[in-house]
C-alpha cells in the first residue's frame, strides 16, 4: 500500500505597516494611531504595528527631567487599555510602544496586545542609543527581558524596538524562539550633527537582511514630520515597510504621508521554504562562542 503524500497547508496572515506625525497634543496622536489601525483593519489587516513612542513627539532630543513624567506603569496603562479595547472590538493583534515606569526604572517598551485585548506580555527595549538627538540613554534603561516571542491569535511574532534592528542578532534569537513574523517600530530620521547624513537606504537594507537570512516577513513602522526640541529639530524620514521572506519589499511608504500598507503572507508556505533553505539546519552554535564577547576574543589576552 503506498503511503499518500503529505497535504500541504495554508495559513495565511494580513499584516500592516503604519507611519504618522506626532505633536505635543497627546491626545490627537492616539487618535491618529487609532484611525490608522482602524484603516489597516478595514483593509483586512490582522497584526497592525504602529510606530515608536507614538504618544508623543520623540522626546530623546534633549536630557530634561521633566520629561521623566510621561512615562507610565504598564499595569492600568490609559494607552494600553485604549489600545486593548480597540484589539478586542477588531479582533487585531496591536504591539503597543510606550515610555514605561516600573517603580525607579524606565523603560522603552512594547506591550504585546493579542486580538482579543489580553496582554501577552511586555518587550524592553535592549539596545539603547546615544547621539546627537537620539539621547535615549538619559531616559532608558536597557531592557531586562531578553528577546522574547508571542505567540498570538494569528502568528507567533517577535517585536523588537528601533536601535536594536541594527544587531542581527536580535532578529536571530527571534527567528530561534519560533517566531514567524519580525517587527520593528522605529523613530528615526535626519542627523543634527550632520545634514548630509540619509541613513534611511542603510536601515531599511538591513532591515531586509534580516527577512532575508531568516527566511520570514518584517514589518517596519517609521514615523514623518519635521519634530523640534531645544538642541535640535530631526526630520523623520518614514519609509516604513514590509518586506518578504527573502528581504523583498513587496510595499513601502514614502518619506512624508501618512500612509497605512498592508501585506499578506502564507505562514505555513514560509516556514516549508525555510526548513527546505537550511540555513537554521546548517547552523554551528559550537563556533558562536565570540559573539558572547565585545571585541571578538573568547578568552582574555595576556
Amino acid at each position: 500500500m503506498t503511503a499518500s503524500p503529505p497535504v500541504s497547508s495554508s495559513r495565511t496572515v494580513t499584516i500592516a505597516a503604519t507611519q504618522m506625525a506626532c505633536s505635543w497634543d497627546r491626545a490627537a496622536n492616539v487618535d491618529g494611531v487609532e484611525s490608522l489601525i482602524r484603516e489597516a483593519a478595514a483593509q483586512g489587516a490582522q497584526i497592525v504595528l504602529p510606530q515608536e513612542l507614538f504618544e508623543t513627539p520623540y522626546f530623546c532630543k534633549d536630557q530634561k527631567q521633566s520629561l521623566f513624567e510621561l512615562a507610565a506603569p504598564a499595569e492600568d496603562h490609559p494607552v494600553i487599555g485604549r489600545m486593548r479595547a480597540l484589539a478586542r472590538e477588531l479582533s487585531v493583534v496591536i504591539p503597543v510602544s510606550f515610555f514605561e515606569k516600573a517603580r525607579n526604572a524606565y523603560y522603552n517598551s512594547v506591550a504585546m496586545v493579542d486580538a482579543d485585548g489580553s496582554l501577552l506580555g511586555i518587550y524592553r527595549k535592549s539596545h539603547i542609543p546615544d547621539g546627537p538627538g537620539y539621547q535615549e540613554k538619559f531616559y532608558f534603561s536597557p531592557g531586562d527581558t531578553g528577546i522574547p516571542v508571542f505567540k498570538t491569535r494569528y502568528a507567533t511574532i517577535g517585536c523588537a524596538i528601533c536601535w536594536d534592528q541594527w544587531f542581527p542578532e536580535t532578529a536571530r534569537i527571534m527567528a530561534l524562539k519560533g517566531a514567524e513574523l519580525l517587527l520593528y517600530p522605529t523613530a528615526i530620521g535626519s542627523e543634527p550633527q550632520d545634514s548630509a547624513i540619509d541613513s534611511q537606504g542603510h536601515w531599511t537594507r538591513v532591515m531586509q537582511g534580516h527577512a532575508g537570512a531568516n527566511l520570514m516577513p518584517l514589518v517596519a513602522s517609521n514615523r514623518v514630520g519635521t519634530e523640534q526640541g531645544d538642541s535640535c529639530a530631526l526630520t523623520f524620514y518614514g519609509s516604513s515597510f514590509i518586506a518578504g521572506p527573502q528581504g523583498e519589499i513587496v510595499a513601502q511608504a514614502d518619506r512624508a504621508s501618512r500612509t497605512v500598507l498592508t501585506a499578506t503572507f502564507d505562514l505555513d508556505r514560509i516556514a516549508a521554504q525555510r526548513a527546505s533553505w537550511g540555513v537554521f539546519r546548517d547552523r554551528r552554535p559550537e563556533l558562536y562562542g565570540a559573539l558572547l564577547t565585545l571585541d571578538g576574543e573568547t578568552t582574555p589576552r595576556r
